[in-house]
């Protein structure tokens, strides 16, 4: 047949598809395939579809049959229109299917943002793509577009990707249209948009987002993870902090309210008057003190030593960096009084040099003079916050 090549090694049967399938060719291909299966039961089937241009309904029940047969059919690099095809009739749900990756180059493109699990580039005017490089790139991407559809379908505003593409030189991407969007640092940085316009808007979304209740095993569970930080500081603090750590954070109360994780002004788009969330893997449920606790780490926290961290992440001086915190508070609060807002910052900041001093003694920066000194920095904020503060909840 000309439009079918197989090979078998090991405990595989790779088949190579191309051209169409339809009703003139199907049961032909249908015969052969089905008896490869036959002669060979003990070895999965994958399918390459890289040059397949077209399958009709013939082709389709060829694959469900195939799929009866052997449990372990997989199907690869199918290109978007024929993904399309398996998409809209179901197949996708039921088979593991791949679709093709688009390969595209991000070098010279603008960053628009960047953080512990990727970059944001913007590749043209319409169109950002957030890059992935690890090894589970595609498991993650997977992740954060899965997250990012929960919080869509739950009425919070934000992009979703259309797209997942290979970038030249390794790794893959997730691509957002996003016409004529900007992030909100670059709107504060080119004088668009005031401070307070910006906090405004950031300080709405945050309430839509605190608001959405979600089913618990939809998203991680943050009281989970700051547990682990806790747990970890024991051997880093004098037992009776460490103690008192762990119960106030063991403390918090369980809570399905949706939080983002990694709310800052380069993850927030303005695009035709809107306010829309990117970077969606932090996504997760738990007591908004998290969130406010990953805020102040943005905005203060990693600057605790280096005042200027906050200029290479954001793009803004410390000073200005300060009053968006202490302007969020403010906003977000703003039927509370002073003494209630200074709770809550004390509050945010044990649980942030937590993590902080977790995270940086994980990357091994006790090894070095500048790593040590942020770490002592992170234990005298834990040491002192401790002191006046007998819950992390509000």
């Amino acid at each position: 047949m000309d439009n079918l090549e197989y090979t078998i090694k090991e405990n595989s049967i790779n088949v190579n598809l191309s051209g169409h399938v339809d009703s003139g060719n199907a049961p032909e291909l249908e015969a052969k395939l089905l008896s490869l299966c036959s002669e060979n039961p003990k070895c999965a089937i994958t399918i390459d579809c890289a040059n397949l241009k077209y399958i009709s309904s013939a082709g389709l029940r060829i694959v469900l049959k195939l799929k009866k047969q052997n449990q372990d059919l997989k199907l690869i690099n199918v290109s978007s229109e024929v993904y399309e095809i398996f998409d809209m009739t179901g197949f996708t749900q039921m088979i593991d299917i791949h679709k093709a990756f688009k390969t595209i180059s991000v070098e010279g493109c603008e960053v628009i943002g960047s953080g512990a699990n990727g970059t944001v580039y913007r590749i043209d005017p319409e169109t950002i793509v957030k890059t992935f490089m690890d090894e589970d790139a595609l498991q993650d991407i997977e992740k954060e577009r899965a997250l990012a559809r929960t919080a869509f379908v739950q009425g919070v505003p934000t992009a979703i990707s259309y797209d997942v593409v290979k970038l030249e030189g390794g790794g893959y991407g997730s691509v957002y249209e996003l016409l004529k969007a900007d992030n909100f640092a670059n709107l504060l940085k080119k004088k668009e948009k005031s401070l307070d316009e910006l906090v405004q808007m950031s300080v709405d979304l945050l309430k839509i987002i605190h608001s959405k209740e979600v089913d618990p095993d939809s998203m991680p569970c943050m009281k989970e993870r700051a547990l682990g930080w806790a747990i970890f500081m024991k051997d880093h603090l004098p037992s009776d902090q460490a103690d008192k750590l762990l119960k106030l954070f063991a403390e918090i109360p369980e809570d399905n309210h949706m939080i983002h994780g990694d709310f800052h002004l380069k993850n927030i788009m303005y695009q035709d008057g809107e306010a829309l969330l990117i970077d969606m893997d932090t996504l997760s449920h738990g007591h908004p003190i998290f969130e406010f606790a990953s805020i102040y780490n943005a905005y203060l926290g990693f600057s605790a030593i280096d005042r200027d961290n906050v200029k290479v992440f954001l793009g803004i001086p410390y000073e200005q960096a300060q009053e968006i915190w202490e302007k969020t508070l403010k906003m977000y609060f703003s039927d509370k009084d002073e003494k209630f807002i200074s709770q809550v910052q004390d509050k945010a900041a044990l649980i942030g040099f937590t993590r902080l001093a977790r995270r940086a003694i994980r990357r091994n920066a006790l090894k070095t003079e500048e790593g040590r000194a942020f770490i002592e920095c992170a234990k005298r904020n834990i040491a002192e916050l401790l002191s006046k503060t007998d819950s992390l909840f509000y």
